[in-house]
């Protein structure tokens, strides 16, 4: 078993699948850093791989709600407070990342595209150990947070997707709100 570990990922919004790489993830260390990736806006880069993972729409949930909602996850499902951590992580700040994760920490990976490839890419060329937990093809990914974000923004049924005290706090954030504000803002400054 590893020492030290990380997950990372943007979690907009930390859904069931993030849960099952998170627990994926602490299973091969004794503790486990959960490193969020984008932020804040001054942190959040654009990057070829993924062209969308910048934009505002893409990003509703502050650090602090993102924390948050890994902390009540995290009671949730009874992971002890001793063996987890949650950290800000500038991934598109290279120069960055020993401020913020130890060089000797392993980070855990999940792959489906060329954003997941590059992220290996850069932590490696960086000093960092990789670890690849699965390699799947795109259409293997069963949630993506931009699904759902817009199941959330329209209505519709959501909760299913997330851990019960994401749901919880979703709703009680009015996150649907927020999406639709954002939206029609988009649509326009697009005019």
């Amino acid at each position: 078993m590893d020492k030290l570990g990380v997950v990372s990922g943007r979690f907009q919004v930390f859904h069931n699948d993030h849960l099952e790489y998170l627990l994926a993830g602490l299973s091969l260390c004794e503790n486990l850093i959960v490193a969020i990736t984008n932020p804040d806006p001054s942190m959040t880069g654009i990057d070829p791989c993924d062209p969308n993972r910048h934009l505002i729409e893409s990003n509703p949930l502050s650090y602090f709600e993102r924390y948050t909602l890994i902390k009540a996850v995290l009671f949730e499902h009874d992971v002890p407070y001793n063996r987890c951590s949650v950290v800000p992580f500038p991934i598109n700040i290279p120069k960055l990342y020993e401020s913020y994760v130890p060089l000797e920490a392993i980070f855990y990976l999940t792959i489906y595209d060329s954003w997941g490839r590059r992220k290996m890419e850069l932590l490696q060329k960086h000093g960092f150990k990789t670890h690849v937990i699965w390699e799947k093809s795109p259409n293997e990914k069963k949630i993506s947070g931009s699904d759902v974000r817009c199941l959330i923004a329209s209505g519709k049924h959501w909760e299913h997707l997330v851990p019960k005290s994401v749901a919880k706090l979703i709703r009680e954030w009015n996150l649907g709100r927020r999406l639709q504000n954002r939206h029609l803002e988009i649509g326009q400054s697009s005019h």
